[in-house]
């Protein structure tokens, strides 16, 4: 993958395409890399690439597409977690490729990618993603999106990564500069209406993940949506810590840590 902070801070999610198939080298790169995906909590998320055309598929946000990615999971625990880990995975390596993408888990016929998906008894597609070529230029739709959800903002890392428990913010110059880059590609992750719902406390050399709970954010065919964005940045930590040349493990050990009754802890990522 091209250098990691640039595809990050440079990857914008994209609604308008420009109508284009994707190459078959690009097709080819894409779903070999898929194969290769894992996530720390070993649950398997399968990824299924759909044409638009002939599962007579599309969502009334995008425009121009014409092939789509989904993945499956059992429904087990941790499943939403492992699914955003891995499926945004996926999204930076598409981004690295030029190939845009959006998180997508409502604005579409979900029966129609559920059937196409190839959907169980047992398991759930909890999004999905258009894969193709940026158009030079947003619909209006698309632009009208991003300014409502403010797209282009994001919190400080002050508000959303504490020392010890969560009265006291942790300041960037308090840790290594190989930490401080990877806390900032978490503050760069993509979520659900850009809420960023991760809270992280650090305790030594562990960054215990927390979701900060909003309410409507959860359903049995997505699962919780939250916990999806939480995994996503825990993808962001773990591969900025590759970057670094840090070794890490994730483990799943409630600290006790006294939080706010609206968070839950989820897991702890322990640097070497």
């Amino acid at each position: 993958m091209a250098d990691l902070q640039q595809v990050v801070m440079g990857r914008k999610s994209v609604r308008t395409y420009d109508g284009r198939n994707l190459t078959p080298e690009d097709k080819a790169k894409i779903t070999e890399y898929a194969a290769t995906i894992t996530n720390p909590f070993d649950i398997d998320v399968e990824f299924r690439f759909l044409g638009a055309a002939e599962y007579g598929l599309s969502s009334p946000v995008l425009s121009g597409e014409k092939e789509y990615v989904t993945g499956i999971v059992d429904k087990v625990p941790y499943s939403d977690v492992a699914f955003g880990y891995s499926f945004e995975k996926l999204v930076l390596y598409a981004w690295s490729l030029g190939i845009g993408t959006v998180w997508i888990g409502g604005t579409m016929k979900r029966s129609d990618f559920e059937k196409a998906s190839g959907l169980t008894e047992g398991k759930r597609m909890p999004c999905i993603s258009p894969l193709g070529y940026p158009a030079a230029k947003r619909a209006v739709k698309e632009v009208l999106m991003r300014k409502g959800v403010k797209a282009d903002v994001r919190k400080p890392v002050t508000e959303f990564c504490f020392e010890g428990d969560l009265t006291k913010p942790l300041e960037p110059q308090d840790v290594s500069g190989s930490i401080r880059r990877a806390l900032e590609l978490v503050r760069w992750a993509p979520s659900a209406v850009n809420k960023q719902p991760w809270r992280i406390i650090r305790d030594g050399e562990k960054y215990h993940f927390y979701e900060k709970k909003d309410v409507g954010y959860t359903s049995d065919e997505v699962g919780d949506m939250q916990k999806i964005d939480i995994g996503i940045a825990l993808c962001h930590f773990t591969m900025g810590l590759e970057d670094e040349g840090l070794e890490y493990t994730v483990t799943i050990n409630d600290p006790a840590i006294e939080v706010n009754a609206n968070m839950e802890y989820i897991a702890t990522v322990e640097v070497q």
